[in-house]
């Protein structure tokens, strides 16, 4: 019993620790009494200790499971974000083509100097051309649509760079161990306690799986393995358990999260935005959201999985929104407008009129008086 909750601990992120075992941790942890020099009166167990030691355990399976499930989110958000970034980019390469007719060379050099471009000024001069009569609607949707290109391929890098970092993260996080402060704050025993019994059933388990991978006369000829490392890689295919969460006040309301994310997937989401609303996702950056609050959760990043995979990726519909997006704003044209309408005067009520003449007073005669 105390060999399986110790590799139960230790592992919590992939295993329960029962009730069972949670009443033998109450039976075994010392009295603090003892530990102060008092003699104890009574070592029956209480609903109090019980209830202690079920809240740690939850706290830290928890944190672990919690940080499990968000990097893997993460790494499969930023691999379906790469993506797309990169099928919009691959249309607009196919519309400049075969639209605007601009030949390999100049879609060439819109890739190589995707990554140097500022689009911000680009649009702005644009913009200005546009409102000055000095380009046409067709040049302006090729010029936009030639910066939407280069925005894409540099937003597909970041997702790139970012899902790199992701998987570093996501590795340390599936291999790490429960630390030893950590067991300890579970199960109440001193630390020179918890390493003797660490090292006596680590050693264990350890010596129990050789000799069960040591079968046959082949196993020896291979080259030895990393056992302790090995054990996180095969519990780590294990599927995710989801959490449950709920709205942790992310962006202020539900539907302006959803909103906020439907840009960010379909990447109409400006730059400078963009990142303040990663992190956000990511680590939370709410009020609500902290790390170290019960109400921590991964919310928005699992509303961010359910709309990616919720999106229509045809190229149809890829088309139409690149198009839309790239379209030249259309101009009123002089003398379009109506001449503004007079305002009709608004007759006053028998009440409004009687406060007037309230306010204004009468003379003696009982007419308005015009002092006022």
């Amino acid at each position: 019993m105390q060999g399986r909750i110790m590799l139960r601990l230790i592992l919590l992120q992939y295993f329960d620790v029962t009730d069972e075992e949670i009443l033998y941790i109450v039976a075994d942890r010392p009295d603090p009494r003892c530990v102060a020099g008092t003699k104890p009166t009574n070592t029956t167990m209480t609903k109090e200790s019980i209830k202690v030691v079920t809240d740690r355990r939850d706290q830290y399976r928890r944190q672990v499971r919690l940080k499990r499930e968000r990097t893997w989110l993460q790494c499969e958000s930023l691999r379906s974000l790469a993506q797309l970034r990169e099928a919009f980019a691959g249309r607009a390469r196919t519309l400049l083509s075969e639209r605007f007719s601009l030949s390999a060379d100049t879609l060439d050099a819109l890739h190589a100097s995707a990554r140097t471009v500022l689009p911000k000024p680009a649009i702005r001069l644009l913009e200005q051309r546009w409102e000055a009569d000095e380009i046409t609607a067709d040049d302006y949707q090729q010029q936009r649509l030639s910066i939407e290109l280069q925005t894409q391929l540099r937003m597909a890098e970041k997702y790139r760079t970012r899902l790199n970092l992701a998987e570093r993260e996501r590795q340390s996080a599936i291999s790490a161990p429960l630390q030893d402060h950590e067991i300890a704050h579970v199960w109440g025993i001193p630390a020179s306690s918890l390493a003797a019994r660490k090292m006596k059933y680590l050693t264990q388990y350890l010596h129990a799986l050789q000799t069960t991978l040591q079968t046959d006369a082949a196993a020896s000829t291979t080259s030895p393995l990393d056992l302790w490392k090995e054990t996180f890689s095969v519990l780590a295919m294990q599927p995710i358990e989801r959490s449950h969460s709920t709205f942790d006040g992310l962006e202020k309301t539900e539907s302006a999260l959803i909103d906020k994310l439907t840009a960010m997937v379909w990447g109409s989401l400006p730059e400078e935005v963009e990142v303040k609303f990663w992190t956000s996702l990511v680590f939370g950056a709410s009020s609500n959201a902290m790390h170290s609050e019960i109400t921590r959760n991964l919310f928005g990043l699992q509303r961010l999985t359910t709309v990616l995979n919720d999106m229509d990726r045809s190229p149809e519909t890829v088309d139409a929104d690149l198009l839309k997006r790239t379209a030249a704003t259309p101009k009123v044209e002089v003398g379009a407008l109506d001449a503004p309408a007079e305002t009709p005067v608004k007759e006053l009520s028998e009440m409004q009129a009687q406060i007037l003449n309230s306010m204004r007073g009468e003379d003696a005669s009982g007419r308005p008086s015009d002092k006022w």
